[in-house]
């Protein structure tokens, strides 16, 4: 194929050749990466400290053609082709994306002032400071370009410099300075508004608070998004923008996190583009997932217990090291009580038949019981403001929440006994008041379950607590042919016991001295029951109940027709009074209702009577409505 020369600034190439266009023969050839340039001795050793030593070794030759190859050379052929410009004397055009590799070049090349004033490494130099580390645009430009040579470029300092400047821009609120600042190539005004030669345009950078710069940084590599968090921490970032920034560069690039987490928080500038690349397709996943681990911050918060969990649920797909997923579930479990039930429900992506992962749910709870949780919430102004709870009721949420997960898994064929078990059985015994969660769970499992045998039955059964079930939860179990008969007869017995104390409990509140004694408390629950039952039979404990049913109607009846009369009267006396004067005698006004008073009678009587019947009334009608509600077929 015939070569086809281009010219360009004095340089033209013929395929892997680079020619000058002076028109004298060349008497130096220098390759990098196969690429060769046939160059001039004297306008590279005036100014080249490293190609002119190698000239004064090759003095002595008799080949006239010196010829050098330069190994790793920053930036290859295209990095040089500028170096040999400058040093011909034709302009050379520094930008943010050649200015690092340039400097490099020039470096490698020891083109200091020593050869020659102002020579191509002060330039360079001079350029950055003055230009590259004021624009954060081009700050993130020369980074980038600085990934391929990185080695290099730290020995020069130059990503430290730019990490500082970067992360200074970012901490640092524009309209605290009182003149404009140098923002994505445009001077911006304290206000915001975007300036044209000194003139106020009127046009905004479309921010939300302190997230503008999460776009930009989100192009970075994984080594240099990680070095420039610690920097912005180090210099005093707030912990709630340092975790926005992590958020949003993992939801960018791993695959997946973003379906779980919903819509991605945050508005990104809309100026115009500035040409970034994206960060390198080649990241290896579980090095990315780690490294963001290792940068999130002690706090806790509700969307960010859900991004953890997010985190939690890929770190699964990918299989990462234990300490990153251990650390994760501790992380996890400090938080547990802001996090949400669907959140929970990681799915078994190993070996197992089941199809949630149980054991990383029990390991979270395990930490939040063992591990006092120290963690301090985000500020009001950021992640999430409602995220400091006393212990106890932090105790009381996750029991709640953990209940309502067994619920949800124990429809799973494949869930085994001994895992909802030991599930259920990590949570100290203190943290339910009522144990309605655990046995709604549990009539779930034995529905789709069918199979058990009923002493696996009974060995799940003893995980709840008959005395903590409600009136509404017993008179759904002893009506459950799901639940082996011992159960049954156990929440009999239990059942009674509620009904008995309900039932003293109204008749005390209305005065009644002939009321049956409360029953007596209970200390050995299955053994307890199983000598009522041996005694008195299984019947009898039924028709049993179902009189003092009976009595708490009755009951329930008459409260209601007394509160009832008592409304009547009130309304009547109401309106007695408005059509009267205050100078009308309380007997006078007695008469005209009907009612016999005694004299000097308290007038404060219809209210203390208004409140004894208002309280029994009030617990009467809650066991009425419980007994009387229809048995669904499974507890909810």
């Amino acid at each position: 194929m015939a070569p086809s020369p281009a010219k360009l600034s004095g340089f033209h190439r013929q395929d892997h050749h680079w020619y000058s266009d002076a028109g004298l023969p060349s008497d130096i050839t220098l390759s990098i990466d196969s690429v060769n340039f046939h160059l001039h001795k004297f306008p590279l050793v005036s100014k080249c400290g490293k190609i002119a030593r190698q000239y004064d070794g090759s003095k002595n030759s008799y080949d006239k053609n010196l010829t050098m190859v330069l190994e790793e050379f920053p930036g290859g052929p295209d990095i040089f082709l500028i170096v040999a410009k400058f040093c011909y004397g034709f302009r050379v055009e520094l930008t943010a994306k050649n200015v690092v590799s340039v400097h490099c070049a020039a470096e490698y090349l020891e083109m200091t002032d020593e050869y020659e004033e102002s020579n191509l490494l002060t330039k360079s130099e001079s350029f950055f400071h003055k230009n590259i580390l004021r624009n954060w645009k081009d700050c993130i430009l020369a980074l980038q370009s600085s990934e391929p040579i990185l080695s290099r470029v730290e020995n020069l300092h130059l990503v430290d410099k730019c990490l500082n400047a970067l992360s200074m821009m970012a901490c640092t609120d524009p309209s605290l300075f009182g003149w404009p600042m140098m923002m994505y190539g445009s001077f911006q005004s304290p206000g915001g508004s975007i300036l044209w030669n000194g003139i106020n345009t009127g046009a905004r950078i479309r921010t939300s608070e302190s997230e503008w710069w999460f776009e930009d940084i989100s192009y970075l590599s994984v080594s240099l998004f990680e070095r420039l968090i610690k920097t912005m921490r180090a210099r005093g970032m707030r912990p709630e923008s340092l975790a926005g920034a992590i958020v949003y560069y993992s939801r960018k690039h791993l695959p997946g996190l973003g379906r779980w987490q919903g819509r991605q928080g945050g508005k990104t500038r809309t100026v115009a583009s500035f040409s970034l690349t994206p960060a390198s397709a080649a990241v290896d996943q579980k090095d990315l997932l780690e490294s963001i681990e290792r940068l999130l911050p002690q706090k806790k918060g509700k969307s960010f217990c859900r991004f953890l969990l997010g985190l939690l649920r890929v770190a699964s797909i990918l299989n990462v090291s234990e300490t990153c997923k251990e650390s994760l579930e501790r992380r996890i479990g400090m938080q547990l009580e802001l996090a949400t039930l669907d959140s929970l429900l990681i799915p078994a992506y190993a070996d197992s038949d089941a199809l949630y992962n149980t054991d990383c749910i029990e390991h979270i709870v395990h930490h939040f019981v063992r591990t006092e949780s120290n963690l301090s919430a985000f500020s009001p102004s950021s992640l999430d403001p409602q995220a400091s709870s006393s212990s106890s009721e932090s105790l009381r949420k996750v029991a709640k929440l953990i209940d309502s997960y067994i619920a949800e898994i124990a429809s799973d064929v494949n869930l085994k006994p001994g895992k909802l078990r030991s599930l259920a059985q990590a949570l100290p015994e203190s943290s339910r008041s009522l144990h309605d969660g655990i046995y709604r769970a549990l009539d779930i499992y034995f529905k789709a379950h069918p199979w058990l045998s009923d002493n696996e039955k009974e060995e799940l059964s003893n995980i709840i607590d008959y005395q903590k079930l409600s009136i509404h939860a017993c008179a759904h179990a002893s009506q459950n042919e799901r639940l082996p008969l011992r159960v049954v007869l156990q929440v009999l017995f239990f059942e009674q016991q509620h009904l008995r104390t309900s039932l003293a409990g109204c008749v005390n509140a209305l005065g009644v001295e002939s009321a049956p004694a409360p029953a007596a408390h209970v200390t050995a629950r299955g053994d307890t029951a199983s000598e009522i039952v041996q005694r008195d039979g299984w019947v009898a404990v039924v028709r049993e109940n179902q009189v003092l049913k009976k009595d708490m109607d009755r009951m329930s009846t008459r409260v209601g027709e007394l509160v009832e009369e008592f409304t009547k009267i009130k309304q009547e006396m109401k309106s007695v009074t408005k059509s009267h004067s205050a100078r009308d005698s309380p007997r006078l006004f007695a008469r005209k209702i009907g009612c016999k008073l005694v004299p000097r009678f308290s007038d404060a009587q219809p209210e203390s009577l208004d409140r004894s019947l208002c309280t029994p009334r009030a617990s009467i009608e809650r066991a009425r409505r419980s007994h009387k509600s229809r048995h669904t077929e499974s507890f909810s």
